[in-house]
């Protein structure tokens, strides 16, 4: 336990730390987070991240993962993110090839699956913090909102749980503590709306309170996504970079599952 206070104190701090800092500094320090999260993904599937299908894996996460600009300044061609991505899958499907399916069609579907997890769920965090004015503020709300709706599922259904939501996936889980912890989002998200200037300035209630919704649903779902990954692949943590914690994925399955919906239907 003191393990786990301390990792959660330090990581914490450094996270504040970066939100608050924005800019390019923060966006590197995304990146490598999402580098780690990245080989996290390979390491499940028993996958070298320094072979030459590890690698084309990682390169395809970076295409999706870096900003515009810093597309633009890496690659002066006349190609869009998605193009050289799809460049990267016809790349992947050859490998099979030469490799005489040593590296299976399996193993590509997985790694284009995890580029485009990874890989645009990071992306949408370094695309909300560039959001003029507000973009530390609603980093921050979103981020509060799954921490109260992760806190507030656990203890209600410590208290009142006894449906299961899923017990072949999260058996620990329960209908009561998933509803209270939406319940207690949204309260906990209609305070910070309105003790946050920036928030109630620029976006409407209505607005805000459809972002409450969304992260606190969707949020339980991206953690239970990554558990039946987990579950999938017999690992109890995505890794060990956070001891106490488990891996990155462990910290961030939540945050990068939200972030793109919220951007897709233009909440954010």
């Amino acid at each position: 336990m003191k393990q786990r206070i301390i990792t959660g104190a330090g990581f914490g701090i450094i996270m504040i730390a970066m939100i608050f800092l924005g800019g390019t500094l923060f966006n590197l320090a995304v990146s490598i987070t999402a580098t780690i999260a990245m080989v996290e993904l390979l390491k499940m599937k028993k996958m070298q991240a320094m072979s030459i299908t590890g690698l084309t894996g990682l390169l395809s996460m970076w295409i999706l993962l870096i900003p515009a600009d810093w597309f633009g300044a890496i690659f002066p061609f006349p190609f869009t993110k998605v193009e050289l991505f799809i460049f990267f899958i016809l790349i992947m499907l050859m490998l099979t090839v030469l490799t005489k399916n040593t590296f299976t069609f399996d193993e590509v579907g997985f790694l284009v699956v995890s580029s485009v997890y990874v890989g645009f769920g990071f992306h949408y965090l370094m695309l909300t913090r560039d959001t003029p004015i507000i973009g530390m503020s609603l980093v921050f709300f979103v981020i509060l909102l799954i921490w109260t709706t992760d806190s507030a599922a656990y203890f209600v259904g410590r208290a009142i749980g006894k449906n299961k939501l899923w017990p072949d996936i999260s058996p620990n889980k329960t209908i009561e503590g998933s509803l209270g912890g939406v319940v207690f989002a949204l309260i906990i998200g209609t305070v910070i709306y309105f003790v946050l200037p920036e928030l109630s300035t620029y976006i409407s209630f209505l607005t805000a309170f459809g972002v409450m919704l969304i992260a606190s649903i969707f949020g339980q779902i991206g953690d239970l996504v990554e558990s039946a990954l987990k579950r999938h692949y017999s690992v109890k943590d995505s890794g060990n970079v956070l001891p106490g914690h488990g891996g990155i994925l462990d910290r961030f399955d939540s945050l990068i599952f939200v972030l793109p919906i919220l951007h897709l239907i233009q909440l954010i």
